[in-house]
């Protein structure tokens, strides 16, 4: 695989889901050289249509995954990756409760370990900004999760503290952004409950976590009571209104 000098390479992993396809145009009008996964080959030409060179793989294939990224050598590693049912059939999002957490919490850890062998120096996750622990709100980033949530619940936030604590742990510039409810092209919904997020203001907020953000979590989401967002707008400079133009 042949890289241009101009901007980062990037392992993006989960490129094609609703935030990845937003993401990588992005990723690409800034110059940056991307890699983007995705577990069904079918997919590879959608992923090569926007820009980025398609990786067939999957997150838990932890030999392959290092090998992988040890070819990308890339500076920045993104983690976008989940387990939705197809067609969000919500007959299936109760089963994919135990499918998230496993990706949140061993997909995790692979594809850390990998961004670690292969030198990376900035990982990017992706998480939610629905799992803290109840008290006053809104919520900053250093309010306690729900580590005593139970039932689905609690399966949710443990997989979800379990890839935050390996991505902020790991000795490089570790960023979770804590998205809100997804909603817009890609993601089954026009609209969502608070805290909301358009899914192109979610991918924004990975462009920007790039080259900017001190190691840490950020809530991302639209202005509401239950989490605040004034240290993504601050330090990132974040814009919640932000859309693609297409």
């Amino acid at each position: 695989m042949e890289w241009k000098t101009m901007g980062y390479r990037i392992f993006l992993a989960g490129g094609s889901g609703a935030i990845g396809r937003r993401l990588i145009p992005q990723l690409v009008a800034a110059g940056h050289q991307v890699a983007a996964t995705t577990r069904r080959a079918e997919k590879a030409e959608a992923l090569r249509a926007i820009g980025a060179s398609p990786v067939v793989i999957d997150v838990f294939d932890a030999g392959d995954l290092l090998a992988a990224v040890a070819e990308v050598k890339p500076e920045v590693v993104i983690h976008q990756l989940t387990d939705l049912p197809a067609g969000l059939d919500p007959n299936k999002m109760g089963e994919a409760i135990i499918g998230k957490a496993r990706v949140r919490d061993e997909g995790t850890r692979n594809l850390v370990e990998a961004a670690a062998s292969a030198g990376a120096r900035r990982l990017i996750a992706q998480s939610i900004a629905w799992a803290y622990a109840p008290g006053p709100e809104p919520h900053a980033e250093t309010d306690p999760l729900d580590s005593g949530a139970e039932g689905g619940r609690g399966i949710s936030v443990g997989g979800v503290i379990a890839l935050e604590r390996q991505v902020l742990e790991e000795p490089m510039t570790g960023i979770v952004l804590r998205y809100g409810h997804l909603y817009g092209p890609g993601t089954g919904a026009d609209a969502a409950a608070d805290p909301a997020l358009h899914v192109d203001a979610a991918a924004y907020a990975v462009l920007l976590a790039v080259e900017r953000g001190a190691p840490g979590a950020f809530n991302i989401a639209e202005p509401n009571g239950h989490v605040a967002t004034d240290k993504a707008v601050s330090e990132l400079g974040w814009r919640p209104d932000f859309r693609l133009a297409v």
